[in-house]
């Protein structure tokens, strides 16, 4: 299919196209890495009268390191992060998910802030980004503000996004000295997006665990961080037994909806078998 008619403008800075924004209001879709939009518009899923092309502000490109936090503008392509020595340094957990993203392709177009401004429930960055306690900057003509990823993704390709304002950067702080994370997921082939994902992270001193964030991708409308699950073996530690009643929190704490190859039921017993893989990594 090819896409509806549609107005194209070039933002020549952030400021520009929050002005831009402004002018065409809900008529406008903003155009970075174009890896999820172009499909839509092609499918006709989506149907703005203008597009605004930010790809070229390179203001909002790069990755850099200040005061205990990685700063990643909204325009840094997924293969930039997963090749980024103070990511593989800093934040590891994203070096790791980096290569699931898709293909080769697509990770040198696609973005950051897309990817996080689309919010699919089964990408990767939005799940790392809770379970990472990352923080988006949003600018507007009134200035910016951060939301915190836990309060950013709030239902099936939903935001917090609201009208006139720019994803422009995700600052995510640098954990601690004894963190350790896992990244897994599972796809029918590789490339494809998964069916059910785990970002995993905590402090591992001997073999008790503190502030564990589990987080689960593909299991609901947005990522679930599985807080009572992941208290479970803080407070209990890793076992067959501690296991077997996690597994029971993550039954309620996981909204898996079946699709054309999985029931929920299927996703669900994945999700165990992943958080017992992902615990085993942060113990190992």
């Amino acid at each position: 299919m090819k896409a509806p008619p549609f107005a194209y403008a070039r933002a020549r800075s952030l400021a520009h196209a929050i002005e831009l924004l402004a002018a065409h209001g809900d008529d406008a879709k903003l155009l970075a890495g174009g890896q999820s939009l172009m499909p839509a518009l092609n499918m006709r899923l989506s149907s703005p009268r203008v597009l605004i092309d930010i790809s070229r502000l390179h203001e909002l490109a790069g990755i850099h390191v200040a005061d205990g936090h990685v700063h990643i503008g909204a325009l840094t392509t997924h293969a930039a992060i997963g090749e980024s020595p103070d990511v593989r340094k800093h934040l590891p957990l994203l070096a790791d998910a980096a290569p699931h993203i898709a293909h080769p392709a697509i990770r040198n177009s696609g973005t950051f802030g897309g990817s996080l401004a689309m919010a699919d429930p089964a990408a990767e960055w939005p799940t790392c980004c809770v379970a990472l306690n990352a923080q988006m900057v949003l600018a507007s003509a009134s200035g910016t503000r951060r939301v915190a990823a836990r309060d950013f993704f709030q239902g099936l390709y939903t935001t917090a996004i609201t009208p006139g304002e720019v994803l422009s950067e995700v600052i995510i702080p640098i954990p601690g000295a004894g963190c350790r994370h896992a990244f897994l997921e599972l796809a029918r082939r590789r490339g494809d997006y998964a069916i059910v994902g785990i970002a995993a992270i905590g402090n591992v001193t001997g073999s008790t665990l503190n502030d564990l964030r589990l987080t689960y991708l593909g299991t609901g409308d947005r990522p679930a961080y599985a807080h009572d699950t992941s208290q479970v073996f803080v407070s209990k530690g890793f076992s067959v037994l501690s296991l077997q009643q996690a597994q029971q929190h993550l039954a309620h704490e996981l909204d898996p909806a079946a699709d054309l190859y999985h029931s929920a039921a299927t996703k669900l017993h994945l999700a165990h078998v992943l958080t017992e893989r992902a615990m085993k990594q942060l113990l190992a």
